[in-house]
């Protein structure tokens, strides 16, 4: 798939500044998860404080960070799977994805759930009683147990893997004439808007988004063509020189579209009912205009700013998929533990932030220096962690 002044020569061996956008990425979703402990949407566990008035700024980046996710998820799988053998390709992320899942859901996510029980149900057993109920799928909480929480993204992902080995090679033949429009400014902004905006009006309404993989038909609808997506426009430079090229007038829309929708919210009182169906639709195309635009942008200033590769990118990009392990069970722990102590929230945030991403730094540190650690966290064995495995570089890891 060619675009048309995408020559060989144009094509990148692995996308540096994706690298960079991915470890901003997830590093946003510590801070949303650590904001979910703090505002009126559901959440395992509640902070004393929470309200709204921290919504608005989570819904700068609530339409899009997932989806964005899943894009580079796309274009990571492009690049690993032109590299590899399918047979080796499928081997290896079964191993980089399914065992930390795994072991996730048996021993990193139980504590959330413990506390989740403990606040909502009232639950008074210790956490050995609790997590044998947890265990064997015998609490009786109204929650499916043993679960994967947060890790939700990495199943997909499995997925997503497995479905791309089967039509890849189909994507590889589509004819240039269909792929062009990835390098038209106008179609690669209206086209998906077009997708997100009918999907949410159509299929979220009716199935909201579970996250239990089998019934979760609206998120299915949105992250797999993702995911796609992504793993289409992976080599294709005429694309994200389209975003470099237009990323001003998309930050400017998206960030209008969502300011709008920040006044539209507080004057939801005083429209009427019968304004009630128009207002949702606008509302959902405001929404899903933010989304798409903020990536495009993204795309566009990642390619102009983050082309640069340095010690620091190599290391987060190992370090992050560990981090996105540990960080909710952390959040979900402490910030339980720090309500409890009665502060006020300028000191209880900031210590919750600050213990999260400590933990996530220590957590890492340790796991890439103990050998059988390595694989429940997503990293790659070593030499000295399996006889005559070579040391082996590991972008591109885990969600």
């Amino acid at each position: 798939m060619t675009l048309p002044n995408a020559t060989s020569a144009s094509i990148p061996d692995r996308r540096i500044d994706l690298d960079w956008l991915r470890i901003a990425a997830f590093g946003l979703l510590i801070f949303y998860h650590v904001g979910m402990f703090y505002v009126t949407w559901g959440f395992h566990v509640k902070s004393s404080h929470a309200s709204a008035a921290a919504e608005p700024l989570m819904l700068l980046s609530n339409p899009w960070r997932l989806t964005l996710l899943f894009i580079i998820s796309g274009c990571a799988t492009r690049f690993m799977l032109d590299k590899m053998a399918t047979g080796a390709f499928l081997g290896s992320r079964t191993v980089r994805l399914l065992i930390p899942l795994a072991f996730c859901m048996f021993v990193i996510v139980p504590p959330q759930t413990y506390f989740e029980v403990v606040e909502k149900l009232g639950f008074t057993g210790n956490y050995a009683e609790f997590y044998e109920k947890y265990a064997t799928a015998s609490g009786g909480w109204g929650i499916i147990t043993p679960t994967w929480n947060h890790l939700w993204f990495v199943a997909y992902l499995f997925v997503y893997t497995l479905l791309i080995v089967g039509i890849g090679p189909l994507l590889k033949r589509l004819p240039i004439r269909l792929m062009a429009p990835l390098a038209s400014g106008l179609a690669v902004v209206v086209l998906p808007f077009l997708h997100l905006a009918v999907i949410r009006v159509t299929l979220e309404p009716q199935f909201g988004e579970t996250h239990a993989l089998f019934d979760d038909w609206y998120a299915h609808a949105l992250y797999l063509p993702a995911f796609l997506f992504g793993y289409a426009i992976a080599k294709h430079e005429a694309f994200f020189e389209t975003c470099q090229r237009i990323r001003w007038p998309m930050l400017v829309i998206a960030l209008v579209a969502w300011l709008t929708l920040q006044v539209g919210r507080a004057a939801m009182g005083s429209f009427t009912q019968s304004d009630e169906a128009l207002v949702a639709l606008i509302g959902t195309s405001l929404r899903e205009l933010q989304a798409w635009t903020m990536i495009l942008a993204l795309f566009g200033f990642a390619r102009k700013h983050l082309r640069h590769d340095n010690a620091a990118r190599r290391y987060l990009t190992d370090a992050i998929f560990p981090f996105y392990i540990i960080h909710q069970t952390t959040i979900v722990v402490a910030g339980h533990s720090l309500n409890q102590l009665g502060w006020p929230v300028w000191i209880e945030a900031p210590v919750l932030i600050a213990l999260t991403i400590v933990s996530c730094w220590l957590g890492y540190e340790i796991v890439r220096r103990v050998g059988f650690l390595r694989p429940l966290f997503g990293l790659k064995m070593t030499r000295g962690s399996r006889g005559s495995l070579s040391q082996v570089r590991t972008s591109g890891s885990g969600a």
